[in-house]
């Protein structure tokens, strides 16, 4: 929640500016009333698509105040993030719901990133890996395997998030690996490696390189990084 819309357009002029000529995929996923804007500028930038930060399960309805897949759809969204962390915590989504927020998003032909990741608690307990297999067999396990080729995963050790504590590239790299191997036992080989799984633990210009050189990790789901140009660009430089 950060950047007026003149703020954001600017910022979004300065990224296009700066992105280096590579293989990654760019998402700017905007505040909702950013979305149109960004999407005509991003309109002849090759591999740079657009995406939500939420939407409502519901395809239409007396819910004031939330946003509809529909109306995503309607300005060019291509991508949804579904189970933030910070969704999670404050205002108390669960699997359940994410469930239904996924069928939605997939149903209006968009692609859900699809967020889990464990707390402090949960990290010293040693369970993490249980924890975050519950998030993902609960909230995707019900898809085909030909629905679930359109969801991307990011990972997100919540401990590891503006806390001063750092996860290790090694520590991002086993539950990756960890997350993968529960995909090829619900999907099979060939999908779990066809998955994006990207890494959502304060990513920055000075360890983005080291982060995405690890096998399981296919990206970064960006937060702070993100809101400063040059920051951003050195993020995708990286990859």
């Amino acid at each position: 929640m950060h950047k007026s819309l003149s703020d954001g357009t600017s910022l979004t002029q300065s990224i296009l500016e700066r992105l280096p000529k590579n293989d990654a995929t760019v998402i700017l996923c905007t505040p909702y009333i950013h979305l149109e804007k960004v999407a005509a500028l991003i309109e002849n930038a090759p591999n740079v698509k657009l995406g939500a930060q939420n939407c409502h399960q519901e395809l239409s309805g007396a819910y004031t105040g939330e946003i509809s897949v529909e109306m995503l759809r309607s300005v060019g969204v291509d991508y949804v993030i579904l189970g933030h962390s910070e969704r999670r915590a404050y205002f108390s989504e669960d699997n359940a719901l994410l469930a239904a927020k996924v069928d939605t998003v997939l149903g209006a032909g968009m692609q859900p990133i699809f967020c889990c990741g464990e707390s402090l608690e949960v990290r010293e307990s040693g369970k993490h890996a249980a924890f975050v297999a519950k998030q993902l067999e609960e909230s995707l396990f019900h898809l085909s395997a030909e629905a679930f080729q359109q969801v991307v995963i990011a990972y997100e050790p919540i401990w590891a998030i503006g806390t001063g504590v750092t996860a290790s590239p090694e520590q991002a790299q086993d539950m990756h690996a960890s997350i993968r191997a529960l995909l090829e036992g619900q999907y099979g080989a060939q999908v779990a490696a066809q998955t994006a799984i990207l890494y959502g633990g304060s990513v920055k210009p000075g360890n983005a390189k080291e982060i995405f050189s690890q096998k399981d990790v296919d990206g970064g789901l960006i937060g702070g990084a993100s809101l400063k140009a040059e920051d951003f660009s050195q993020v995708v430089a990286g990859f």
